[in-house]
């Protein structure tokens, strides 16, 4: 079966359907869009497309949100973790890089 992350982040749901899922109005969801908390694709014809992961983080905004959490204070957190998860990222590439300069490996598995 393909990678989950394949289908989950694809861009091809709309608006109205992520409406429908969540239960956000159109309006709160181009808000949360306008605060910088969520970041649809544009159709060639101009129509804002949504993932399943997109989906996901509306629910969770939407829940933050509903507990009293202000937008910039969930904007915050989501750039630390975006910046938590790069520095894993590049540890794990240093890390990986070790393992194959010690095992005569050139770029991984795949090569």
């Amino acid at each position: 079966m393909a990678n989950d992350s394949s289908y989950k982040d694809k861009k091809v749901i709309t608006i109205g359907i992520v409406r429908d899922l969540t239960g956000l109005s159109e309006r709160q969801i181009r808000y949360y869009e306008e605060r910088k908390l969520i970041f649809p694709e544009r159709s060639s014809g101009g129509s804002r497309k949504y993932s399943f992961a997109d989906v996901e983080l509306l629910v969770e905004i939407a829940n933050k949100i509903e507990d009293g959490v202000q937008t910039h204070e969930i904007r915050k957190e989501m750039l630390r973790a975006q910046k938590k998860q790069n520095q894993n990222d590049v540890t794990r590439k240093m890390i990986q890089g070790q393992l194959n300069a010690q095992f005569g490996l050139r770029k991984g598995p795949s090569s």
